[in-house]
């Protein structure tokens, strides 16, 4: 059986440049948006920890944010104020509603 290679725009498929769909990609690249933005909208995530929290996803993949969790409940358990705001900010970075469940809790 031969197998065919059918080009994602041809002449009777135009693809997402025809003129029917523009209005549709603008509608769409209007409602893009920068998340990395503070619970309080006023600043956004510090250059610094945003790379913390890239990194320890890196390290933990899909579990990063139970990682981070662990890590500023332990902080916090030990006192160490300074650190538990460390992980606060990078949960806060990864799973903003973990991160405000935990402040909650405390």
């Amino acid at each position: 059986m031969t197998i065919h290679f059918a080009a994602a725009q041809t002449p009777s498929r135009p693809g997402a440049f025809a003129p029917i769909a523009q209005p549709h990609v603008a509608r769409v690249i209007e409602r893009a948006a920068n998340d990395n933005w503070a619970k309080d909208a006023s600043a956004p995530i510090s250059d610094i920890l945003l790379r913390a929290a890239l990194q320890h996803f890196a390290q933990h993949g899909l579990g990063a944010a139970q990682s981070a969790h662990a890590s500023a409940q332990s902080a916090r358990a030990r006192g160490d104020m300074e650190e538990y705001g460390h992980w606060l900010g990078i949960l806060r970075a990864l799973d903003r509603r973990l991160a405000a469940e935990l402040e909650k809790a405390r």
